[in-house]
């Protein structure tokens, strides 16, 4: 027997006898047994395209956690036949990248390429991550990053262009209901749960691969006498939290879930991206303040009521705090997506505000002007003001923008709610102006 091939012995022998964790011993050994990534691997998928054509480039993998990342890097080196080197941006110092580039570097000149997986790698400063662009340039390491967090944010524009973004979808209830079956057949027998349970378990999971193993590892171990229902597996396992970074890009996503919900009048799905928010540990005074911005940009004045709603939505909350004060914010959330919408005030105040740019420092009309001098007033300040409230209809159709500047129309109120009759006394006033200057 070669030395080589002798059994090992001592610690390495005890490691290799250890028991494997399940998803360890569930891990694919092809690509195209990684389940639920078939957008990226299937026969027209963009990863499975660059291995078909022999031109894999330098990736990164963006996706929530156990999603198959790793796995994919792994096999990558496999069928590319590169020498896998893996590290983790959260214990890797400058150092020790050093050391990974000079391997490469020596496995490069012997002919050897080598894909560096590198794990968290948004976790990278600017100038740690600077530092792999001339190892991409030259060829000697092909980079496979991974990430939890959106690329766009977190990674620098010179690795972004020398690197293509391939991301990875949390996993469905298809691609679940694979993995517990593939557990079943690694088991040698079912898992001792009733089809709702089943499903329990799937929602627990909440998309990620490697928490279902775990979960499913558990069960497995239950000595029961009959299937468990869900409520019975709810009280044995503790339900995994939502993923939701109150910094990342989760946060800006639900809020942009729960403003468009609310503009689009579906107080149901608002209701929903609040109770996520609130579920991931969202502050409620956060959702407070955008939910009183909700009221001003996308109410406005088709209900003035709806703004002092969430101001009282919001006042209640301070003064109850969680979890009672948050029922006022949902109230706030419902009144909003029910009311009639406009937002033609924020149309005309950022019309208003370009206009106030454009004209630099025209001013107003003198007869608007104060005179409180005898030198103002002999300058014309004030000279033929009409006050309004001695005009007919107490309105005296004067012109109260700079003698510079043609008259624009920036309020535009809309046919719903009660700017149908803003809109009604901005027409009848547009008709007495007429008539005076007629």
């Amino acid at each position: 027997m070669d030395l080589f091939d002798t059994p090992p012995s001592g610690p390495d022998a005890a490691r290799s006898k250890a028991p494997r964790p399940l998803a360890d011993r569930l891990r694919p050994s092809r690509l195209a047994d990684v389940i639920g990534q078939d957008h990226l691997l299937g026969a027209q998928g963009a990863l499975r395209i660059m291995l078909d054509a022999g031109a894999l480039s330098s990736l990164v993998l963006w996706g929530p956690p156990g999603v198959g990342k790793t796995t994919i890097a792994r096999l990558l080196a496999q069928e590319t036949s590169l020498h896998f080197v893996q590290i983790s941006a959260i214990f890797t110092g400058v150092p020790d990248l050093r050391k990974v580039f000079e391997a490469a570097r020596i496995r490069h000149a012997n002919g050897q390429g080598t894909l560096l997986f590198v794990d968290e790698i948004h976790r990278f400063n600017k100038a740690q991550q600077d530092g792999f662009l001339p190892h991409m340039e030259d060829g000697t390491i092909l980079l496979v990053g991974a990430t939890t967090e959106n690329p766009s944010f977190e990674l620098n524009a010179a690795l972004m262009s020398r690197a293509q973004v391939l991301v990875l979808n949390r996993l469905d209830q298809v691609a679940l209901d694979r993995l517990i079956a593939q557990a079943e057949v690694e088991f040698d027998h079912p898992l001792p749960l009733a089809p709702d349970a089943r499903l329990a378990l799937c929602v627990m999971a909440d998309g990620d691969g490697r928490a279902l193993l775990n979960l499913v590892e558990q069960v497995a171990a239950w000595k029961l006498d009959a299937p468990l229902g869900a409520e019975a597996l709810g009280q044995r396992l503790q339900r995994r939290a939502a993923l939701y970074d109150k910094s990342g890009e989760g946060h800006y996503n639900l809020i942009s879930a729960l403003h468009k919900s609310v503009r689009g009048s579906d107080p149901d799905a608002a209701l929903y991206w609040l109770a996520r928010m609130l579920e991931g540990g969202e502050d409620p005074r956060f959702l407070a303040r955008r939910i009183t911005r909700m009221a001003i940009e996308d109410v406005g004045l088709a209900d003035p009521g709806a703004q002092r709603q969430c101001l009282d939505a919001w006042a209640t909350y301070e003064r109850l705090g969680s979890p009672e004060g948050e029922l006022a914010l949902a109230q706030a959330v419902l009144y909003l997506a029910l009311a009639p919408k406009s937002n033609a005030a924020y149309v005309a105040y950022k019309a208003a505000r370009a206009s106030a740019r454009s004209t630099g420092s025209a001013p107003p009309p003198r007869h608007i002007l104060n005179a409180p001098t005898k030198l103002m007033k002999d300058q014309g300040y004030g000279a033929g003001y009409a006050y309004d409230h001695d005009a007919e209809d107490g309105f005296s159709g004067q012109n109260y923008f700079p003698d510079t500047m043609a008259r624009p129309q920036f309020y535009v109120p809309v046919e719903r709610g009660h700017e149908r009759e803003l809109k009604k006394r901005i027409d009848w006033f547009a008709g007495l102006r007429a008539k005076r200057r007629g």
